[in-house]
């Protein structure tokens, strides 16, 4: 453990070990998963209130919570793995609220093809997760011929037909968001990043980055509003783009989709046409090992449905799946946001069959690199789903006791090294 949030830190630099306040690694790393968990879980909060979506009791918990992790609080193991775990369940309840008003405000989503790559006309690249600054944007280039793109976690975009049917939104350019910083020095055009995942942007770029409200980077032009007209005038001034044509994606795969097809589906589970659903996605990054996530993946089942979100689906979607009852065997739910949706589709399926989640023939496979994926993990604690695989590595504020208590209590496990191995044992 360390700890340096209170003057009795040891040396003045941090308490290692053992805290003088009497905090041991154990409640440090239920202190800490339960703030990265309330982080993940302000991250969803905020863009469901920029839709008109709040809950007052989700507000409440966020306090008393951050507030029992201040010093001389709480040291009690089972009392913190308790709000651990209510972290789990409010964040289903906000995931619900983003779902709600995404579908109110941008229509049902409907599954199409997205294409790829850019139009010889000036363009916007927005990325991140914010589909307000989305909508915003288009309305303030309707009648330009300014295009905009999106890039990364913004690819779901285009299946909500208020946003899809814009004339200017063009198409998807570029993939998961630690490959930005040549795919945005290759776009170029203006770049709108709206949220996390932003990296420092280059010298060559970083003139025509702009971010809105609390993000932002060394260079960039912030924008704390809602005017885009700077980002407008920069795309205008920097000229058309050069003409890209790169294959077309396949989205809309929102759990109202599958769950309209439903029935085909558990029927043939009847018939054993088939035999497992995988949820293989997550949060990407650039370090070694998340190769593991693709070759799982690809080694998947026939007889098998793979479900996807977050920006862990572009390790996954340069591959030909195949078809299964019709439905492509990969199915894109969405944005990290749309965790709610994979839940909602395992429930439904879990109620149709009268049988619990953990009795599906179902293998959730994550990736995670921050905060929000957190806050997803705990939600799914919180409904109790066992054996799900976290990694590639393990995270590293849960000390060895708390992770021994997930494994006993839900079957929590580390990914390997070797996932055809792992798929194997399924």
């Amino acid at each position: 453990m360390f700890c340096n949030q209170c003057e009795q830190a040891a040396k003045g630099t941090g308490c290692e070990d053992f805290g003088i306040c009497g905090k041991d690694e154990d409640v440090q790393s239920l202190q800490e998963t339960l703030l990265y968990g309330l982080k993940g879980m302000a991250a969803y909060a905020h863009h469901a209130r920029r839709l008109g979506k709040v809950d007052d009791s989700v507000s409440a918990f966020m306090e008393e919570a951050l507030f029992a992790t201040m010093t001389n609080v709480n040291f009690d193991v089972p009392s913190l793995l308790e709000l651990v775990l209510e972290c789990g369940k409010q964040n289903l309840r906000v995931m619900q609220l983003l779902d709600e008003g995404h579908v109110e405000r941008y229509g049902q989503p409907a599954v199409g093809a997205v294409a790829t790559g850019t139009r010889p006309q000036p363009g916007i690249l927005v990325t991140g997760h914010d589909m307000v600054d989305l909508e915003n944007l288009l309305a303030q280039v309707a009648g330009t011929d300014v295009l905009v793109y999106t890039h990364g976690e913004m690819l779901p975009a285009h299946m909500y037909p208020v946003l899809k049917n814009h004339p200017n939104l063009a198409g998807h350019y570029g993939g998961a968001w630690q490959l930005q910083k040549s795919e945005f020095e290759a776009f170029g055009g203006a770049i709108l990043a709206t949220t996390n995942c932003i990296l420092e942007p280059r010298e060559s770029y970083r003139d025509r980055v702009f971010t809105t409200r609390v993000t932002a980077v060394p260079g960039g032009t912030r924008l704390r509003g809602d005017d885009f007209a700077s980002v407008i005038a920069r795309a205008k001034a920097l000229g058309p783009l050069p003409e890209r044509t790169g294959p077309s994606l396949t989205v809309g795969f929102h759990q109202s989709v599958i769950l309209g097809a439903a029935p085909a589906i558990l029927e043939a589970v009847a018939k054993g046409e088939v035999t497992r659903f995988f949820v293989i996605g997550g949060c990407d990054g650039a370090e070694p090992g998340r190769n593991y996530f693709s070759d799982y993946a690809k080694n998947a089942p026939a007889t098998s449905f793979i479900l996807t979100l977050g920006c862990g689906k572009f390790r996954i979607l340069d591959h030909d799946y195949g078809t299964l009852l019709g439905l492509p065997r990969l199915l894109d739910m969405g944005q990290c946001n749309n965790a709610y949706g994979a839940i909602q589709v395992a429930a439904g399926l879990a109620g149709a069959l009268n049988c619990g989640v953990n009795d599906l023939p179902l293998t959730i496979v994550l990736s995670w690199f921050e905060q929000k994926a957190v806050a997803v993990l705990l939600t799914l604690l919180h409904l109790g789903v066992r054996n799900i695989a976290v990694g590639p590595a393990a995270p590293a504020f849960l000390s060895p006791n708390v992770f021994k208590v997930l494994q006993d209590a839900y079957g929590l496990k580390l990914t390997g090294t070797d996932a055809l191995a792992d798929l194997a044992l399924v």
